[in-house]
């Protein structure tokens, strides 16, 4: 297993990569240095603020928020919120789907910061809302990036955050009732998991599965993805502003025992 310096070095070249050459790939003396160049770098939040009526599946309950002290009655505020696990941008453990497995508080801290991989197929979306992800899309990034590195988060770009936060929108259901949205296809997520040997994925919808099979309760490819003993991110925002490589990812969430979800804080670094 890697140290945290050598993870934290790793990663920095990796964003310094797309500049770098020969001698300047150098990892960083010391983790003073990597701080340094990683701050020089643009920081993006891929997560949307949450609150009560923001869009979530469809068979959680609402979020509510009661304000149990003031500034001005106690000289202090405390709010109380209650809401479920998988709400807003969130993690995805494996216990979620799968009883014995990984809970939220024993993700490894090593897996929350990452080489991200940005699979961008905004375009083909744009034209087909029930588009899932193909090997060739995954073919077609590796052509012009090379293989995906071990370790790495992938994430798949189809801008249908810019629909947050229209629930209706995201849920794009026709008049049958079907929705139609993007999806990952078991495919592609086999020859991530099992192949190319990455960490985690997420993407921008509500759920893993497109909407043609989630309108019949099938989450057979979220499934897939926690059985796997790995975690995914739902409901990422801002990958249009960030680069299809060469720059590391960053998720954080607070540690819940036994945890079967909860909403995460997720930043790209990039050049």
């Amino acid at each position: 297993m890697q140290t945290a310096r050598q993870w934290l070095a790793a990663a920095v070249a990796l964003a310094l990569s797309p500049w770098a050459s020969g001698a300047e790939k150098t990892a960083p003396a010391s983790l003073t240095d990597a701080l340094a160049v990683i701050q020089s770098h643009r920081f993006i939040d891929l997560t949307h603020s949450f609150a009560p009526g923001i869009p979530h599946w469809k068979g959680a309950p609402n979020e509510t928020v009661k304000t149990l002290y003031t500034v001005d009655k106690d000289g202090f505020r405390i709010n109380e919120y209650c809401h479920i696990g998988q709400w807003g941008t969130h993690v995805d453990p494996p216990a979620h789907f799968h009883t014995g497995l990984h809970t939220v508080d024993q993700i490894d801290p090593k897996e929350m910061l990452m080489p991200l991989v940005v699979i961008d197929v905004h375009e083909k979306v744009a034209k087909n809302p029930d588009y899932v992800l193909s090997l060739d899309d995954i073919r077609s990034w590796e052509q012009r990036h090379g293989r995906i590195p071990r370790g790495a988060f992938v994430a798949m770009r189809t801008d249908w955050s810019k629909r947050w936060p229209d629930d209706a929108a995201l849920a794009n259901k026709d008049a049958a009732g079907v929705f139609h949205y993007p999806g990952w296809s078991k495919p592609v997520l086999k020859l991530l998991y099992e192949d190319r040997g990455i960490t985690a994925s997420g993407h921008e919808t509500t759920d893993t599965d497109p909407g043609a099979a989630t309108t019949h309760d099938d989450y057979s490819l979220e499934s897939y993805i926690l059985g796997t003993n790995h975690y995914q991110i739902e409901l990422l925002a801002n990958l249009d502003q960030v680069p299809e490589s060469g720059g590391i990812i960053w998720i954080t969430f607070p540690k819940v025992e036994n945890g079967s979800g909860f909403p995460a804080r997720v930043i790209a670094v990039v050049p």
